[in-house]
């Protein structure tokens, strides 16, 4: 049996940080997170870039543009979206989910979602480093993983074919 995994050292790796700057208490500590992560795994500050977009619904748009320019091995997509007592909180949340979701299938680089959907102020600063982690910083880990990972298997060779 083979296996592949993707380690946690970023020696060499470049990366993007995508964030929203809607609910920029929050989305400023996970940019924090995941750039203190992907320094302690090796990743240099000038291999590091940030992209900042109006809100999290703008997220994929500016991912996509970032992922397919082919300079990054990998991408994170960093915001928060709270609830509130309309709707919008169902529509901005889902449909950031899909385009961050359709941009990892689609790029040729590692994408990862750092993005908080949260009920309350609270939870989103607990999950953005006060009590629970930090998201951006478990966003980035996964980043560094799946980069190595897809770096492995696009070395494996073409497979055979029945004639």
């Amino acid at each position: 049996m083979n296996v592949y995994e993707g380690s946690l050292v970023a020696t060499g790796l470049k990366t993007a940080l995508v964030v929203a700057r809607f609910n920029s208490l929050i989305t400023e500590q996970l940019l924090m997170g995941a750039a203190d992560t992907l320094r302690r795994h090796g990743v240099k500050d000038a291999d590091i870039d940030v992209f900042r977009c109006p809100g999290t619904f703008e997220l994929p748009a500016l991912l996509r543009r970032v992922a397919a320019s082919g300079r990054y091995d990998a991408v994170v997509a960093l915001g928060a979206v709270i609830r509130g007592g309309t709707p919008h909180f169902e529509y901005v949340a889902g449909e950031a989910t899909k385009g961050v979701a359709q941009v990892a299938m689609e790029a040729g680089c590692a994408v990862t979602m750092g993005v908080l959907t949260t009920d309350t102020m609270e939870q989103a600063l607990e999950r953005a480093g006060v009590k629970a982690g930090n998201k951006g910083a478990e966003a980035a880990l996964a980043a560094i993983e799946q980069a190595n990972v897809l770096r492995e298997a696009g070395k494996l060779p073409s497979p055979r074919r029945a004639e």
